[in-house]
């Protein structure tokens, strides 16, 4: 399965930023994304094993418990297969924030500057 794949999913993306944070048992995991999108533990089972299967997560087991944690190897991949699209939207971003600067400077000259109409009354 392409990484796009795996990332494509709405639950799968969510249970990369839940792991994100840290390594946690699958059955927070479950609890979480079962409340957010209204499915089944073994729903979410499935989505924890296409992400441990395809390299976004590992997990350790710990008596009873599974605990995962996301790997970044696919990742990292992805991010250097961005790289090259990047150029695309940080000059845009980059004109952006130019932009962004000339406004307020614009409105904090206005604010330091009296006002016009009262003089010219």
């Amino acid at each position: 399965m392409h990484a796009f794949d795996i990332l494509g999913d709405p639950v799968r993306r969510r249970i990369l930023e839940l792991l994100a944070d840290g390594e946690l048992p699958a059955g927070r995991i479950a609890g979480t994304i079962g409340a957010e999108f209204g499915i089944s533990q073994p729903a979410v089972s499935q989505h924890l094993r296409v992400l441990r299967d395809n390299g976004f997560a590992t997990v350790t087991v710990d008596g009873t418990r599974r605990l995962y944690a996301v790997d970044t190897t696919p990742l990292r991949e992805i991010d250097a297969w961005l790289e090259k699209y990047r150029k695309f939207w940080t000059q845009r971003l980059d004109a952006l924030d130019t932009e962004l600067r000339r406004g307020r400077r614009a409105r904090r000259l206005d604010a330091e500057q009296p006002d016009r109409t009262a003089d010219q009354a």
